[in-house]
Order: structure tokens, then C-alpha cells, then sequence
């Protein structure tokens, strides 16, 4: 099944808002983008969740379990090398099981930002295995 893709500028005309600002928000973390070449290409459902849509394959909107709760959580690593940052990444994505999950890397302000949505209690687990990770690794990050 193929997935829907958008380049920035048709985000942008769909939103009704700038190129810039979409690239923005692709740059803060608040829209999930893939880079292909030069360029942004951001799909169908990462607009959705942007936009309040209901997730993907999800009908009834109920992302967060039977409660229907759902937090979004935006964890600032400051002072992160490469290397760290991508033993981070790589740990997070591998568990985001019921999670959705992104993770951007500034390379030169050293900064890592992880970025979760999904319910309390797996949210609460991966901020455990982020902060694991970083006790573990507190003189290389």
C-alpha cells in the first residue's frame, strides 16, 4: 500500500499558511518529515496528527487507549554528541512500540529533541528508557 506524501509547498497551500512556516515546524519537531534529497516530504497522517486528524488507522480518534487519553511530550537534550544522540534515537524509534515517536538531532547546537505521542503509560515507559539511557551515559553526553 503506497503512502501519501506531500512536498512542503502543497502542506503549505493546503494549510493555507507559508512555506517558511511549514518548514518551521518540520525544523521544531511539530510536523514529522522525511528529508529526500533536498527536500521535505511529509505524509498524509503526520498532517493529520498536526492538524487534530484522527491517527492512522484509527476511525473513532482514540489514540490513547480506552481512557482516549493521549500526551504529546517534548524531551530537550542539551550538550549531546553524534554519537550519543544517535545511540538515543536509535534506542527510542526501536521502542516506540504503541508510541509515535520522532527524533531530531541539531548538530551544531549539540541538541536532541525527542518527541512523543501516544498514552500515559507508555509515554511514562520511554521517558524511563530515555532517562536510563542518559544516567547510563551521563560523561559521553
Amino acid at each position: 500500500m503506497a503512502q501519501e506524501l506531500y512536498s512542503v509547498e502543497q502542506v503549505a497551500e493546503r494549510l493555507g499558511l507559508h512555506v517558511r512556516t511549514i518548514r518551521n515546524y518540520v525544523r521544531d519537531g511539530r510536523l514529522k518529515a522525511v528529508r529526500i534529497g533536498k527536500q521535505y516530504r511529509i505524509a498524509h497522517a503526520d498532517l493529520q496528527a498536526l492538524t487534530g486528524g484522527p491517527p492512522a488507522g484509527d476511525a473513532a480518534g482514540h489514540a490513547g487507549g480506552p481512557s482516549g487519553v493521549e500526551v504529546s511530550t517534548v524531551v530537550a537534550i542539551d550538550a549531546v554528541g553524534r554519537h550519543a544522540a544517535d545511540r538515543v534515537s536509535n534506542t527510542v524509534v526501536a521502542a516506540a512500540a504503541g508510541l509515535r515517536v520522532q527524533t531530531i538531532y541539531d548538530e551544531e547546537r549539540a541538541h536532541l529533541k525527542v518527541v512523543i505521542f501516544g498514552d500515559l503509560e507508555a509515554t511514562a515507559a520511554m521517558l524511563q528508557i530515555i532517562h536510563t539511557l542518559l544516567e547510563a551515559n551521563r560523561g559521553g553526553v
